[in-house]
């Protein structure tokens, strides 16, 4: 990314106070983000001279944050996880970092103290594993028990129709990314991103768990997006290998006879029937593995939900467009109205769909900044 005339701000803080570090440039920066799983960013800091090595040396991997600010909004925001110094045949030095949206903090944490919920709303759920692994406790008036977990991620009060009853043992080493994914993942389940942004009250820049049961949506008017006009290209792959028509799961095994052969508990076998007997597909079998789940009606569950994301082919459009005052920062969960006119659609597309994922790619010499955006159908 030049350092000359960008739009673009690199603020690197501490990961645990949110205080400034140092704001330093970046170039060659890619970022994604999606709904549902942990975005990331690459880009390289140039160190000219002493001072500014003595500068980006304050970058400390795990415990050093960074923003990408575009403006005055804020268009992702992780941690800092990797870097590599080096210098090249001409002894230039630049320093090259990676990161991981606030979602990786909970792919680096384990549950270590056993935790019932007994027919509590989902999304709760969610939000005191989440207090859990910030505090050491799932109750929001205690003080924290624990020190150094906090990377202060905010929680509102969303809340859904579904109850769940889950617990999770001390000694399994539960990973609380992979808990809030199971939560998530079961028929009836939700979404959960964590999004950063500016309180337009205060200013201070805030980490905030969004979740959506069944979907995360935000904006009340769908984004209008033209070809021609603002989509420069657009790809609709269509993946039969990665859809199916019947379902099952498969858990932890359940054997009290030492003497029998253990054998893993199974889901009853999920079936697109409308797909198979009307619509003429053919049978093609998914099947996943649940290592820590024991309940046949948690599994069951599973292979419904897994079952009406991935039926027959799998298509997750992609668009690619200029990103000018016409796309706002907050995309995620943003419900896109897409229309094009070329020789495959010479009737005219016009359909809506909800963006799942973002990857950035801000200027370079000779190319505008770009956004790929990737969509379901809603």
């Amino acid at each position: 990314m030049s350092t000359i005339n960008t739009p673009y701000r690199a603020i690197f803080c501490d990961l645990l106070t949110d205080h400034t570090i140092d704001i330093l440039p970046l170039r060659d920066v890619t970022v994604d983000d999606y709904i549902g799983k942990a975005g990331s960013l690459s880009g390289t800091v140039p160190l000219p001279n002493a001072e500014m090595a003595a500068r980006a040396r304050r970058i400390e991997e795990g415990r050093t944050s960074v923003y990408l600010q575009r403006g005055n909004d804020l268009w992702w925001g992780g941690i800092i996880w990797t870097s590599t110094l080096q210098s090249d045949t001409r002894g230039v030095l630049t320093l090259g970092i990676q990161a991981a949206t606030f979602e990786s903090y909970a792919g680096r944490r384990r549950i270590r103290k056993d935790l019932a919920f007994t027919d509590e709303d989902q999304l709760e759920v969610a939000r005191k594993l989440w207090r859990h692994l910030q505090t050491g406790t799932v109750d929001a008036e205690a003080e924290p028990t624990e020190a150094g977990g906090d990377i202060g991620v905010t929680s509102g009060d969303e809340s859904s129709a579904q109850t769940r009853t889950v617990s999770y043992r001390d000694g399994d080493e539960t990973v609380y990314l992979e808990a809030l994914d199971a939560l998530a993942a079961v028929d009836n389940g939700f979404e959960h991103h964590i999004a950063v942004y500016r309180d337009p009250s205060t200013g201070e820049r805030t980490r905030r768990l969004r979740l959506g049961n069944p979907k995360i949506l935000i904006g009340t008017t769908d984004l209008l997006l033209d070809r021609p006009g603002t989509i420069l290209s657009y790809s609709f792959p269509r993946d039969a290998t990665r859809g199916g028509t019947t379902a099952r799961t498969r858990g932890a095994s359940v054997n009290d006879n030492q003497a029998a052969e253990s054998r893993p508990q199974c889901s009853d076998i999920q079936v697109a029937d409308d797909l198979i007997t009307k619509a003429g597909y053919p049978r093609i079998d998914l099947s996943s593995d649940h290592t820590e789940v024991t309940s046949k009606a948690t599994l069951n569950s599973l292979a419904k939900a897994e079952l009406a994301s991935a039926t027959a082919a799998v298509v997750i459009p992609e668009i690619s467009v200029r990103l000018d005052d016409l796309v706002p920062p907050a995309l995620l969960g943003r419900t896109v109205r897409i229309r094009i006119t070329d020789e495959w659609w010479a009737e005219g597309l016009d359909a809506r769909y909800r963006i799942i994922g973002v990857k950035v790619s801000p200027a370079q010499r000779g190319r505008p900044d770009t956004a790929e955006l990737y969509l379901e159908e809603v």
